[in-house]
């Protein structure tokens, strides 16, 4: 009976398959970050993230199980000193899946899938948001700005006239030798 025996076979052979998981594994291990199909990522989710797990635990015997797996000596190296040493406290969970959008030539599901410790960008957005913010009050808490700053003293000279008449006075004026050249 095939009880629970489901997964996903990604339209290959047992060989071709197994061929290109170790090879996606290598290039995500050396890279921290590869494109790839949602199924290719989901199916190398579930072949890399066991291998990580043992890669916490740096003996012999876990060495060879990993590279019996990659067949990469510089891919279970790294694995092994790069990678174990960021993961060793998380408990699970080593990978991120982000979905990029649809490819143009067959429109296939395309994302990006991530080691999670190494993605620096997601890590200083994190360190961001954790840093205290700054909050600021209307009860006068705040340094004035006479106290950070000098403030130059501005001067304008103004001439006050004092002869000039009223605008009402010089219409009646007017209106006064009107009455007189007649």
């Amino acid at each position: 009976m095939r009880h629970n025996k489901k997964f996903n076979h990604l339209g290959r052979k047992t060989a071709h398959r197994k061929a290109m998981l170790a090879n996606m594994a290598n290039s995500l291990i050396e890279h921290k970050r590869i494109s790839t199909t949602v199924a290719k990522a989901k199916a190398l989710r579930m072949y890399v993230e066991p291998l990580i797990t043992k890669a916490k635990k740096d003996t012999t015997h876990s060495r060879r199980v990993v590279f019996s797996y990659l067949q990469n000596k510089e891919a279970v190296t790294e694995l092994f000193r790069g990678v174990a040493e960021k993961i060793a406290d998380r408990p699970g969970g080593y990978t991120r899946i982000l979905k990029t959008g649809n490819r143009l030539g067959d429109n296939a599901d395309m994302c990006i899938i991530e080691l999670v410790d190494f993605n620096e960008a997601m890590l200083a957005a994190k360190e961001e948001a954790a840093a205290p913010k700054k909050r600021r009050s209307r009860r006068g808490g705040a340094k004035k700005v006479e106290d950070t700053a000098p403030v130059a003293e501005v001067t304008t000279d103004v001439e006050v006239i004092e002869d000039v008449k009223p605008i009402e006075e010089e219409a009646d004026d007017s209106k006064a030798d009107d009455k007189k050249e007649e």
